[in-house]
């Protein structure tokens, strides 16, 4: 027994934490050529991609048949019920977007998932697109090796606070991008960063993504490291804020958060794959960044995950405003919603104190970023650099 839940309580938090590790969502959603037909269709050769997934390594029926194993309603702990009945209803609408890949079926629970874009998000969207200048081409870039030796050193630093740390960075040939799967930090073999972005893309990775699964990984609530449910709104509206309190929002980053908005937009709408990225492109978006933008939002049939990004950057600002913090957020993968609910466990002394800290949170200047960040409400000030 662990601080008043019981071991039965813990053994389906556990296995639901196990069963979730075993839905590697992201990565199964995301197509394995997507590099290889971006050539082609940007020559305008290919008219709509043709996109191929990995193959699913755990059967989405024999994990369901699990999770009907794991008995969720006989959770005796008010809190941590609530917390997962959250997470057995998420986990089994991904196994049925895992079967319904490639389909219309695909979209529509995507949005059940992660919602649609409601009609002030898209304004706010547009201001910024309008507002924000499209930055010159010719940019420095850095390269997914070089860029896996910057996160190995960044891990190396966090390893100052717990030598113990289990996450690595991969350069693999079937991703595409940067994306953070379980205690590992994942990059495309054609992963090319910004050599303005990559301080930035760190804490946003690894300072956030990775400190959360550390950290909730070392909770005996095992669900806090997988993800309880919607976490991922919340997750990456911290990581963004990373990029903001380390002074690495640029311009070009606000834009690109604002046009994906704007695509899932037309994505529900009926727009195809082209017209989307022609729309991106007639928006000043480079040729290979429209493309990528158009994949990750129409993968699998339509993904609308990408409203998440501004959406939980937003809530945060509104959260910082009204005088909350962010230390909690850091224990685990959660949802803001779920505050009241992971502070009761806390409060309890059901939870253990954080394994890590965000570096970029240790830095006074970014306490200080986050203050004026709250304080306004142009997102365009946030990627102003100061006057030195």
């Amino acid at each position: 027994m662990t601080a008043g839940l019981s071991a039965r309580d813990l053994a389906v938090d556990h296995t639901l934490a196990m069963l979730s590790a075993n839905v590697r969502f992201i990565l199964d959603v995301t197509p394995v050529d997507a590099d290889a037909q971006r050539a082609e269709f940007v020559a305008g050769t290919l008219e709509e991609p043709s996109f191929t997934y990995r193959d699913l390594e755990s059967d989405p029926d024999v994990l369901e048949a699990q999770l009907d194993h794991a008995p969720v309603e006989a959770v005796e702990d008010p809190t941590l019920a609530d917390l997962l009945r959250g997470k057995d209803r998420e986990l089994r609408l991904q196994l049925e977007m895992l079967r319904a890949r490639g389909t219309e079926d695909f979209r529509q629970l995507s949005v059940e998932l992660y919602g649609a874009v409601g009609p002030s998000l898209r304004k706010r969207a547009e201001d910024i697109v309008a507002r924000l200048e499209v930055p010159e081409a010719g940019v420095e870039l850095v390269h997914a090796e070089d860029f896996k030796l910057m996160a190995d050193a960044e891990i190396e630093l966090y390893r100052e606070q717990d030598p113990d740390l289990g996450i690595h960075a991969e350069v693999r040939p079937d991703v595409s991008g940067v994306l953070v799967e379980g205690d590992t930090l994942l990059l495309g073999e054609d992963t090319a960063v910004a050599a303005e972005r990559v301080e930035a893309l760190l804490h946003h990775e690894v300072g956030t993504h990775l400190v959360t699964q550390v950290n909730g990984t070392g909770q005996p609530v095992r669900t806090l490291a997988s993800g309880l449910a919607g976490y991922d709104e919340t997750q990456e509206g911290l990581a963004v804020l990373a990029e903001v309190g380390c002074g690495g929002l640029t311009p070009f980053r606000l834009r690109q958060l604002a046009v994906r908005v704007l695509t899932v937009h037309r994505m529900l709408s009926g727009a195809t794959f082209r017209e989307s990225w022609t729309a991106l492109r007639d928006a000043g978006i480079p040729e290979g960044a429209a493309y990528t933008t158009t994949m990750r939002i129409y993968r699998s049939g339509g993904l609308t995950k990408d409203v998440v990004y501004l959406r939980g950057l937003l809530d945060l600002l509104d959260h910082l405003r009204s005088g909350g913090d962010l230390e909690l957020l850091f224990l685990g993968k959660f949802a803001l919603r779920d505050l009241p609910l992971v502070r009761d466990l806390q409060n309890r002394g059901v939870l253990c104190p954080a394994r890590l800290r965000p570096r970029w949170l240790l830095d006074p200047s970014a306490v200080d970023r986050l203050a004026r960040a709250a304080a306004t409400d142009d997102l365009t000030t946030l990627t102003e650099r100061p006057v030195t």
